[in-house]
C-alpha cells in the first residue's frame, strides 16, 4: 500500500511539472498569451495536485493518514478529501465549459487558499509536533514553487482584465 502512496505522491509532482511544462510552452508559443498559458495550466495543475489528493483521501485514506503521521479514520479527512476533489471537478467544468479567465483565475485562487493554509499546517505540524515525514516537509516548499511558477501568467493576465 506504501507503494501505491508513494506512486500517487510521484504522479502529482509529474503531473504538476508536467502542466508547467506545457503551459509555458503555450504561453510562449509566439506572442506571450497568459490566458492560453492560464486556460491550460489551471485545470492541468488542479487536477494532478488536488485531483489525486482528493482521490487519494477517499480511497486510501487511512493509510495516507498513517504515512503522514495524522490521525487515522478521522472525518475530517473525508472532508478534506471531497473538498480537494470538488476543486478539481470544478477546474475540468470550468475548462470544458470554456468560461474564461474570470472562472479560471476564481478556481485557481479557492485552490490557492486552500492549499497555502495546507502547506502552513504541514509546515507547523513538522516543527511543533516533529513530524519530518516527507510529505508533511516538502508540502511548505512545493507549494511556494506552485505559486512562484503561477505569479508571472497570473499578474499578466490580471493586466489584461
Amino acid at each position: 500500500m506504501k507503494y501505491l502512496l508513494n506512486l500517487l505522491e510521484i504522479l502529482r509532482i509529474v503531473g504538476a511539472v508536467v502542466g508547467f511544462y506545457w503551459g509555458y510552452k503555450i504561453g510562449f508559443a509566439g506572442t506571450y498569451d497568459p490566458i492560453a498559458q492560464l486556460h491550460f495550466m489551471i485545470p492541468a495543475l488542479i487536477v494532478a495536485i488536488s485531483g489525486t489528493s482528493g482521490l487519494q483521501g477517499l480511497f486510501l485514506g487511512n493509510e495516507s493518514a498513517k504515512v503522514l503521521g495524522f490521525e487515522v479514520g478521522s472525518n475530517y479527512q473525508r472532508q478534506s478529501a471531497i473538498a480537494l476533489l470538488s476543486y478539481a471537478v470544478i477546474a475540468v467544468v470550468v475548462y470544458l465549459c470554456n468560461w474564461g479567465i474570470r472562472s479560471e483565475l476564481t478556481i485557481l485562487f479557492t485552490f490557492f487558499f486552500f492549499i497555502f493554509f495546507s502547506a502552513i499546517n504541514h509546515g507547523v505540524d513538522a516543527i511543533k509536533n516533529k513530524n519530518y515525514k516527507f510529505q508533511n516537509v516538502n508540502r511548505p516548499f512545493l507549494t511556494l514553487i506552485l505559486i512562484l511558477g503561477l505569479y508571472y501568467p497570473v499578474i499578466m493576465a490580471l493586466k489584461t482584465l
